[in-house]
């Protein structure tokens, strides 16, 4: 029986991981132009690079267990120390500051859409009435109150 190394996919992972980011970086670009078209274009092309990043891990934890070893990114770093293979090891930091650097690009793009949301939202409220309204009573004088009046109805 031929078993998958867990170093089978990691330069795919690599790759993935390097497209993301770079599709992180141009959907700030877009973020800070207030490009909307140009970012709703880009959100099936993160959705699939994610789909199968989830993939080559899913595949490279069943290796990690299969071969003994959590399956789980600690039984990575257990499988490369018993392994003694520099060059997997420097791979798989490689792929780790990548994900860190993606998972930072992709937090600040949130802050960035919380900004838009926020102007947005602000820019809704001023266009609603006011819910409480200044109104004249029966002295001429003003008063706070509702501008609609309620009836009963029987």
């Amino acid at each position: 029986m031929n078993t998958v190394s867990p170093m089978a996919s990691l330069h795919a992972e690599q790759n993935l991981i390097s497209a993301l980011l770079e599709i992180l970086k141009l959907e700030q670009k877009h973020l800070v132009a207030a490009d909307i078209d140009s970012l709703t274009a880009l959100t099936p092309q993160k959705t699939a690079l994610v789909n199968q990043m989830a993939v080559l891990a899913s595949q490279r934890h069943s290796a990690l267990g299969a071969a003994g070893y959590a399956a789980q990114e600690s039984g990575m770093e257990a499988w490369l120390a018993a392994s003694g293979d520099a060059h997997a090891h420097s791979l798989w930091q490689q792929v780790l500051e990548l994900t860190r650097e993606a998972k930072e690009m992709n937090r600040l793009n949130g802050v960035l859409i919380n900004k838009h949301l926020n102007h947005t939202q602000g820019a809704l409220n001023a266009l609603r009435p006011q819910t409480q309204s200044q109104v004249y009573g029966p002295s001429g004088h003003a008063t706070a109150g509702r501008s609609s009046r309620g009836f009963l109805a029987r």
